[in-house]
């Protein structure tokens, strides 16, 4: 099996790449006076993403994201023990990359932090809805490429950062379209941006558990690419294969090559 403190690493290191480039964008918008636009910083959201699932999706799976992977463990598709470390990595990888633009470019446009908007004025409520809606659609797709045996593989990258992508597009002005508890955390611990914050950890948590589970509920019997009780599932689908394939179980489906971290 391979150490946790690797699969941890990575996963530090792809979140602070993330927080790097995606709020990092909304800074240079706002240094820049608008140079970058909602569209750019859209698209530095998507564009990381996709980088990062390609590049780290067969070493740690992935999430680059808490409730990601409380997601994927609230269906027994993640194991428990690893959850902390997880979540650890991601924080202080988010935190880092906070800390790295505050010392680069100084405390502009909030260090990107995730805010209800005052103009237009989103109330708190309005902005949990916001925020719990795109944490669901985003889960949602994580979920159809990562376990449904009908998905093409290969394409999970692009679907992932697509959908932040145009979550960031739509949500970005209201609510920084976070989605992410370790995005929003970096910025809020290094910038004192503390308004709401609570928010940016709930609703993502929770609209993620109920997303796997309501995919789970509409697939159909004999379409999982990960069964339950998988080791490691991440965004690409399984890092690590499950336990009853490894003990040499007939009835896991091994006509799909898996994706096995070395």
């Amino acid at each position: 099996m391979q150490a946790i403190w690797r699969r941890a690493t990575a996963e530090a290191i792809g979140t602070f790449f993330l927080v790097l480039i995606g709020p990092g964008a909304a800074m240079v918008n706002a240094t820049t006076g608008g140079g970058l636009g909602v569209s750019g910083i859209a698209l530095a959201f998507a564009f990381v993403i996709i980088a990062m699932v390609y590049a780290l999706g067969h070493l740690s799976g992935a999430h680059l994201n808490p409730a990601v992977t409380v997601g994927f463990w609230s269906t027994r598709r993640f194991p428990g023990r690893d959850v902390a470390p997880y979540v650890a990595a991601q924080c202080l990888g988010a935190i880092a990359a906070s800390a790295v633009l505050r010392a680069v470019l100084g405390p502009v446009g909030h260090l990107g932090a995730t805010l209800p908007a005052l103009a237009p004025a989103i109330s708190v409520s309005g902005a949990f809805v916001i925020e719990w809606l795109l944490s669901f659609a985003l889960m949602f797709v994580i979920m159809a490429v990562a376990t449904d045996e009908r998905v093409a593989p290969g394409f999970a990258p692009i679907a992932v950062g697509l959908t932040v992508g145009f979550c960031a597009l739509t949500g970005g002005p209201l609510t920084g379209a976070s989605m992410n508890p370790a995005r929003s955390l970096g910025p809020a611990v290094i910038g004192m941006e503390w308004r709401a914050h609570w928010v940016y950890w709930a609703a993502p948590i929770t609209a993620m558990i109920v997303a796997a589970r309501v995919y789970d509920l509409l697939r159909p019997a004999g379409t999982q690419r990960s069964s339950v009780g998988d080791l490691l599932v991440g965004v690409e689908g399984p890092v690590m294969p499950s336990t009853r394939a490894a003990l040499g179980d007939t009835t896991i489906d091994r006509s799909r090559p898996r994706r096995v971290s070395r």
